[in-house]
């Protein structure tokens, strides 16, 4: 039977968010907290980009040391030649989502005509014969605008990525055009006539990036082909941002329609949900709101009379699922008086308090402290906030990645 993927893209689309963003210690922390949660991939960044490349390679290095566990990383670039010999020459991504617009109305407005759509056919397929090449290990195709473009050249456009090898087709509902209904019928051609498994990347300008990624996974998956769900941590991205993670997953586990299909895959832990909601939260620096799907303050808050009344009496009767399945329900505290913190202008003493204090690390070796407090000094000037203990915590266990992820690399020189 069929089965749904969660690919998660808060470190490429919502990192490249208008008026927000992550710093790279924030992004690998994130991917961290993904893995926990069990999601299947996470596009991570951009390999052709110079500034992305020590943190690309350091969460793979991070990876086969077994600290990023069962998470794909995987790679965004411009279905160009040049973007991927670049990303394969400067990173060790070998997964790789590669994007090329698909409407008339990009291709007429946005590449001003210079392009027909044979001539996209060929851009992209010579950028997938790249990546196959190069040792690309799964290839996927992105047809941004894919909502506004004509259904046959859709079905064109996946058979001829099928034929150079790509292994599926993301459809983009780039401007979030599509409803429910249409993105059903038209995944559900694109994966039939296409040959292949089909992405549901949508974007929230009408408030439906939720329902039309499950109506257009399971349109997919209707057709006899695997699906996959593009999500981002707490909805963030472009303008009005994709859709979001936990209620994709709450959707798919509670709601009517997929419930029952069992589509999920078992190893997902949504008891990690509440933690990743909030430092990604506080990495954007973007408060939760209140009305937020299974995090917000109000999704298990009760004052009414009767939904109090009722809540008490059964949880059920207010509640569709526990908060304790989310990871929720733990007291937290807040310092009051003295409190040490390390950072930027922090020293040896400071750190060392907060290793044996927060870590747990007991007498923690002067020498060693020395050389991880140069990291930490990096860490906070690249965050300007306090350490999160999931970011401490990897500076003292592997300073020489974490060293990679703070450390601004050279712009490469011009020629």
């Amino acid at each position: 039977m069929p089965r749904l993927h969660l690919l998660d893209v808060t470190n490429r689309d919502g990192d490249q968010t208008a008026r927000i963003g992550l710093a790279k210690l924030q992004k690998t922390i994130i991917n961290l907290l993904l893995a926990e949660l069990g999601v299947h991939q996470s596009e991570f960044g951009f390999p052709f980009s110079f500034h992305e490349v020590p943190y690309l390679n350091a969460n793979l290095e991070l990876q086969e040391r077994g600290v990023i566990r069962n998470l794909i990383l995987s790679g965004w670039c411009r279905a160009t030649v040049g973007d991927v010999e670049t990303a394969l020459r400067l990173t060790r991504v070998r997964h790789f989502n590669l994007s090329i617009s698909t409407s008339d109305q990009m291709m007429r407005s946005k590449f001003r005509s210079r392009f027909s759509r044979e001539e996209i056919l060929r851009m992209m397929a010579e950028a997938t014969d790249a990546a196959k090449q190069g040792g690309a290990l799964s290839v996927g195709v992105n047809a941004e605008d894919a909502s506004r473009t004509e259904a046959e050249f859709l079905v064109e456009f996946a058979g001829v990525a099928r034929e150079h090898g790509a292994d599926r087709v993301r459809y983009c509902d780039t401007l979030g055009a599509d409803d429910p209904f249409s993105i059903y019928d038209r995944i559900n051609r694109l994966a039939r006539g296409g040959g292949l498994p089909v992405e549901a990347h949508c974007h929230n300008d009408l408030g439906m990036a939720v329902a039309t990624s499950l109506a257009g996974a399971l349109g997919c998956i209707d057709a006899g082909y695997d699906a996959y769900i593009n999500t981002t941590v707490n909805g963030v991205g472009e303008r009005a941002g994709n859709a979001d993670l936990l209620s994709c997953i709450l959707a798919l586990r509670h709601g009517p329609s997929a419930r029952s299909r069992d589509l999920l895959d078992p190893r997902l832990d949504l008891t990690k949900a509440w933690r990743l909601a909030k430092y990604t939260a506080n990495a954007f620096g973007i408060p939760i709101p209140l009305n937020q799907v299974g995090v917000g303050a109000n999704a298990f808050a009760h004052e009414s009379g009767i939904h109090a009344d009722g809540a008490l009496k059964d949880r059920r009767n207010y509640e569709l699922y526990d908060f304790e399945e989310l990871g929720r329900g733990e007291a937290e505290s807040v310092e009051t008086g003295r409190e040490i913190l390390t950072g930027t202008h922090g020293g040896v003493a400071g750190l060392s308090h907060v290793l044996e204090t927060k870590l747990g690390v007991e007498d923690p070796p002067t020498d060693r402290v020395r050389q991880v407090l140069h990291v930490v000094q990096l860490a906070t000037l690249s965050t300007q906030v306090p350490l999160e203990l999931e970011e401490l915590k990897l500076i003292w266990e592997h300073p020489d990645l974490a060293e990679k992820l703070v450390t601004l690399p050279e712009p490469p020189q011009k020629p």
